[in-house]
């Protein structure tokens, strides 16, 4: 390893202990989860193969008085869809409002995105084969409008997408995410948000989450018992596909 020349005036010392504090308190700070802040400098990733469930958490109790200021809060999973507009392929403005009074799959992706390309078919499927239950499919394209417009007809895709890229970066940060594709969030019939899935979604793993959103829909189990029962069962299939 090359060793960086030691300065030869007192000053220069000063400055590299200056610079070296600076990028110690960076690394302090790890991987910020609210990069998208900057969005013009965001950088949006495909998740890794296997990525986990998330569901909202019960507000935290008020801080104690503290006689320093508190850091910011991080972002955090809605308890309800926020209120997210943004124009389709066509330019037309929708908002996630529009859905309103059906369970929702929003998924979002991007056309670069492999697992996202992947997913579509299920999404296509899902959303015919649980029609009568009132599934809508709403697609959420983090992508230029243009490789949107002609990606929709080439891979059949006839579900709702509507197009982002500033405003998709915001829709994001809405539900507390970070800048990692895909990723779904699944809300019951009256906009609760029951679980939110990282990483590319699976038949099974769909399947499981529709279910429970279709028993609270109907009154039989309740919210809580449906979040318990989808992160246990999204764990056993996690554990299941990894296995050797």
């Amino acid at each position: 390893m090359i060793e960086p020349q030691r300065p030869s005036r007192p000053g220069g010392v000063h400055a590299l202990l200056l610079a070296a504090a600076v990028l110690a308190a960076s690394a302090a700070g790890g991987f910020l989860f609210y990069r998208l802040t900057a969005a013009e400098r965001t950088t949006l990733y495909a998740a890794h193969a296997v990525s986990g469930a998330v569901a909202p958490e019960a507000p935290p109790a008020p801080p104690a008085p503290t006689a320093t200021p508190a850091s910011a809060p991080a972002p955090r999973i809605p308890e309800r869809l926020p209120e997210i507009t943004l124009p389709g392929p066509d330019g037309i403005t929708h908002s996630l409002a529009d859905w309103k009074g059906r369970p929702l799959l929003i998924n979002f992706w991007a056309t670069w995105c492999e697992p996202c390309r992947r997913e579509i078919p299920l999404l296509r499927s899902l959303r015919q084969e649980r029609s009568r239950q009132g599934l809508e499919v709403v697609g959420v394209a983090i992508d230029a409008p243009d490789a949107v417009r002609k990606y929709i007809p080439s891979h059949g895709i006839d579900y709702p997408v509507l197009v982002g890229e500033q405003g998709g970066f915001a829709a994001i940060s809405a539900f507390g995410m970070d800048t990692v594709l895909p990723f779904s969030v699944f809300a019951d019939r009256t906009g609760r948000v029951v679980t939110l899935k990282v990483g590319e979604l699976h038949r099974e793993e769909a399947e499981l989450i529709l279910e429970r959103i279709r028993e609270v829909d109907a009154g039989t189990i309740s919210l809580a018992v449906a979040r318990e029962q989808i992160s246990a069962g999204l764990q056993r299939l996690s554990t299941a596909r990894t296995a050797p």
